[in-house]
């Protein structure tokens, strides 16, 4: 039976008795009612009809029932007949009335069964293939030959999986469907770059023809980059070959037009066509199945475009993974609708990873939709928009203040203390007899000298880091903002620079020029200054104040241009050996001239022009104290380094270079999660001192440090390392060298100085965290996710403590006590929920830290800790190039528990987080919270990020806390 559109008869009836496989391989140019007749009555959405085919024997006839919508035909069952009913049948088709049924019935031919349902299967798809009777053919005599690729199904196996389809076709009405059907795209944001009109993407494809094509021709090999697969050229020959198959045709060159014709199927909107396209690239013999070794092959092919290379090693093993899930039948092969159903049960296959990646996309929608709600109902506020303009101007302008009043009270500060100082110099020499002779030059460089000693005395603050870290513990942390210390150094230094403009310019380019060209009269008023005989330029120039100013001058603009970002990242390329000159070592030590700076700053301050008095020359009380306090902290580091001996106790050598080392934790050591410390080795440089976060949490019984050997530091550690501690072996699953502990050849000291503070270190003050890191820049977090657990630990245990005190009731006392130290504990540990983005470019990053993301997935059963790592290297997960390991990753971590990018239990998302849906999850999830979103890594991310928390505490009850880290 079928189900039609419509009911009533067809006017194309073709008369006598034909094999089926006749009837089947018509011309494809035929009409749907000249296969069909239909019949009075109706279901919903169509009416029924009998399908008049008759074999010339009638043991073999079955009954077929389809259901046919506008684009599709799905085969709904096939069953025997009998006698009975194959002569009304019969008769119907002649015209002659039906005979009575009889009760005996026929036997079904299960090969015919079979070979008719996969050839209504093949009507679902539109591309060319063989003709059914050649197909039928092959398949009677792989029969009769007892081979062939596909065992026979038996009549359980094809009816479970025809059950299986139909409900297939049910699910794709639901949301999670209507989602999937969005993805599974060829032509992304990655192809095409910038979004643009279907128009100007075809002129650019046109545009990249014309530089590739030879004689009007595109090759082969050119496809791919054509199209903007630039980086997936292997996909995209395979995308190449599907669609040359579609044409019956081994094409190695296509024309213009063929092209068109290629760039219009793959960017057809319609999510059929997609999935026809993805299935053709997987049905590489063209016969309307997948076999495993097709899978494989395409797995493979997706591995190689996202330079997943321990995926491919393993494509055999997902490939049966995958028809497990598919194939329970276990017939060998896989069809379209097969296919089809796991694409578009995404969501549910992704669930598997919601506890420790991120929260059902369903709740999510419903926590947003329905904040505010009730008593007490969170989320977003409504977006009511204010009457007037000002009113919302007003009202970010507080919230402004609200979010930098430290900083903003301290820069005032400042600049009032340069202003009152610029001023007063400015008036006091405007009323001096040097005034009428040098004019108002005097004064302006007379004031700019007074803003230059009190920043040269401030500078020197932000960096004394020992000192920072005791203000971060007492009240001082709630008035000034010590997280902008190194900021606030870098605008002092930019207003050290523009005084110094200001100064030496006016007394190079004005004072001196008015002094030496002054008439005998004018120059009587300050020749007690400069003596009887007029000075001339040279000789003001050669004098103890040019010769030291200039010097002063010619060092600082040395060390503020190598301090630059682009001169202290590598980020200008000089040639040899000019190449020096750049990366961190030159910063470091060309800062280091600045202490011979402050020695002729002292010399300048002392021979001033127009000042006698010593008590009136200034310099040295303005920059005494913090000159003191920074050599003494760099004593203290001299000290300290020695005090704090440590003992290597295991290196390890991870993929991406990233060195792991473990020493032992000096007596007397404490710190707190997020701090940093400052490694030496002195048989690299007994100068150099390197920051380095603390990855081991504060109640470990030793030290660890990952560093990033990307520099010459770094690159020598390593090195040293390697020839003079351990040889190499693999360990761990994955091929690469690694380096464990073993006997010390010879003693490679390692100095400690610190611990430093750093912002997060802070993470207690807030009631969630949202804790982002760029690559290594997830280093200072990761002390802060062990001290959560251990913390996890403890609570843990408490209970288990009290639990058992309870039951023995044995020492209520010692239960008492027991339980006021965990609520005590509990009180001053206010963070509730942690979130931490770890975004990174390699996927052989993931095994830094493997050990804490697995730690954390066994240990926190409550769901304090929500794990997110993004893998940038790999397309978005709607492209094409992401789908199988998409549905590869979910179907591994259901069977095995383990991610297959990450070898964590934690999932690993493809592409970029959406940062704005991040913020607006978190705010839905935590109505009134206080979050401190604590980021390191580029600068980039760091303004949108801080965008962000300031945006959205201003539409929503939740108030984010933005804190970016420094070295």
């Amino acid at each position: 039976m079928v189900r039609t559109p419509s009911s009533g008869g067809g006017n194309n009836r073709k008369s006598g008795h034909r094999r089926i496989a006749d009837i089947l391989a018509e011309d494809e140019d035929s009409s749907d009612e000249s296969l069909f007749h239909g019949y009075g009555g109706s279901r919903r959405g169509g009416g029924c009809g009998m399908l008049p085919v008759f074999l010339n024997d009638q043991s073999d006839l079955v009954e077929v029932m389809l259901e046919l919508d506008e684009q599709s035909m799905v085969v709904r069952s096939v069953t025997p007949t009998s006698a009975a009913a194959a002569a009304a049948a019969a008769a119907a088709f002649a015209g002659a009335p039906a005979a009575k049924e009889s009760s005996g019935t026929l036997s079904r031919s299960s090969s015919t069964a079979s070979r008719i349902r996969r050839k209504f299967s093949w009507l679902l798809s539109p591309t060319p293939r063989r003709t059914l009777a050649e197909m039928l053919a092959a398949e009677e005599t792989a029969s009769a030959s007892g081979s062939g690729p596909f065992p026979p199904p038996t009549a359980a196996a094809m009816s479970s999986r025809d059950a299986r389809r139909i409900r297939a076709r049910l699910e794709r009405t639901r949301s999670g469907a209507q989602r999937a059907l969005k993805g599974l795209r060829f032509i992304s944001r990655t192809t095409i770059g910038a979004p643009a009109d279907a128009a100007e993407l075809w002129r650019r494809v046109e545009d990249r023809f014309a530089a590739l094509a030879k004689d009007g021709l595109l090759s082969r090999e050119d496809f791919g980059e054509c199209i903007g697969m630039v980086d997936s050229k292997e996909f995209a020959l395979g995308i190449f070959d599907a669609l040359a198959r579609r044409r019956r045709q081994n094409l190695e060159r296509i024309t213009k037009e063929e092209l068109y014709d290629f760039w219009i199927q793959i960017s057809d909107q319609s999510f059929d066509a997609r999935l026809q396209i993805f299935f053709d690239m997987v049905d590489t013999n063209v016969d309307g199945r997948i076999t495993r070794q097709e899978v494989q092959e395409l797995i493979v092919l997706s591995a190689s475009a996202n330079k997943l290379s321990k995926l491919k090693e393993q494509a055999e093993e997902y490939a049966a993974l995958i028809m497990e899930e598919l194939d329970p039948e276990n017939l060998g092969y896989i069809e379209l609708w097969q296919l089809e159903a796991l694409l578009l049960q995404r969501d549910t296959y992704m669930n598997y990873s919601r506890p420790l990646s991120t929260a059902s996309a369903a709740a999510w929608s419903q926590n947003i939709t329905g904040a505010g709600a009730g008593a007490g109902g969170g989320g977003p506020k409504p977006q009511r928009r204010p009457r007037f303009s000002f009113r919302r101007s007003a009202s970010r302008l507080r919230l402004a203040a609200r979010e930098n009043w430290q900083r903003s009270w301290v820069v005032a500060l400042w600049v009032t203390a340069m202003a009152v100082l610029f001023a007063w110099k400015f008036i006091q020499y405007r009323h001096r007899a040097a005034f009428r002779v040098m004019g108002y030059c005097l004064p302006t460089a007379k004031g700019a000298a007074e803003t230059l000693k009190l920043n040269m005395a401030l500078v020197l603050l932000p960096v004394c880091r020992n000192t920072l870290t005791w203000l971060r513990s007492t009240r001082a942390r709630l008035f000034v903002p010590f997280d902008d210390n190194i900021t606030f150094h870098k605008m002092i230094a930019t207003a050290i620079v523009m005084g110094i403009l200001l100064h030496a310019g006016n007394h190079l380019a004005c004072d001196f020029p008015r002094l030496i060209n002054s008439s005998p009269a004018h120059y009587e008023m300050v020749a007690r200054y400069f003596g009887r005989e007029k000075p001339t330029y040279g000789s003001l120039v050669a004098g103890v104040e040019g010769v030291t100013g200039i010097a002063m001058v010619v060092l600082m603009a040395v060390s503020f241009t190598l301090a630059t970002h682009r001169f202290r990242k590598n980020g200008v390329r000089l040639p040899f050996p000019l190449n020096r000159l750049t990366g961190f070592n030159a910063f470091w030590y060309s800062h280091h001239l600045l202490a011979v700076v402050y020695l002729l700053l002292l010399l300048h301050g002392y021979f001033v022009y127009l000042v006698h008095k010593w008590y009136q020359r200034t310099t040295w009380m303005y920059i005494s104290v913090p000159l003191l306090l920074y050599v003494g902290e760099r004593h203290l580091r001299a000290f300290r380094s020695k005090a704090y001996s440590v003992k290597i106790l295991k290196v390890s050598l991870l993929p991406g270079n990233v060195l792991t080392v473990t020493m032992s934790k000096p007596h007397g050591f404490r710190y707190r999660s997020g701090q940093y410390i400052f490694l030496q080795c002195p048989t690299i440089s007994p100068f150099e001192w390197h920051p380095f976060s603390i990855t081991s949490a504060p109640g470990d019984e030793y030290l660890t440090v990952h560093i990033r050997t990307s520099g010459d530091w770094t690159q020598e550690l390593k090195r040293i390392f390697i020839e003079s501690y351990f040889s190499p072996h693999p360990i761990g699953r994955t091929a690469f060298d690694g380096l464990a502990y073993s006997e010390q050849k010879r003693c490679t000291r390692l100095f400690v100085d610190g611990p430093y503070g750093a912002p997060a270190q802070d993470f207690r003050n807030y009631d969630v965290l949202l804790l982002v890191g760029l690559g290594i820049g997830a280093t200072p977090f990761i002390s802060i996710l062990r001290d959560l657990l251990n913390n996890i630990k403890l609570a843990d245990e408490l209970m288990d403590l009290a639990m058992e005190t309870s039951r023995s009731e044995v020492s209520s006392t010692s239960f008492s006590l027991s339980t006021s130290s965990s609520s005590n504990k509990k009180r001053s540990y206010r963070t509730s929920s942690a979130h931490f983005y770890w975004v990174t470019r390699e996927a052989g990053s993931f095994e830094w830290f493997k050990g804490v993301m697995n730690e954390v997935a066994d240990m926190d059963k409550k769901g304090i800790i929500e794990m997110h790592n993004y893998l940038t290297s790999v397309y978005e997960e709607r492209d094409a190039r992401t789908t199988l390991l998409t549905m590869v990753q979910a179907l591994n971590h259901a069977k095995n528990g383990v991610d297959i990018v990450s070898g964590t239990r934690v999932r690993t998302h493809f592409a970029r987080p959406n940062w704005k849906e991040v913020f607006n999850k978190l705010a839905s999830k935590h109505p009134g919270a206080t979050v401190g979103v604590f980021y390191c890594g580029t600068p980039t991310l760091a303004k949108e990020l801080s965008k962000l928390s300031h945006e959205m505490s201003h539409r929503t009850t939740t108030r984010f806390h933005f804190h970016k880290e420094y070295f």
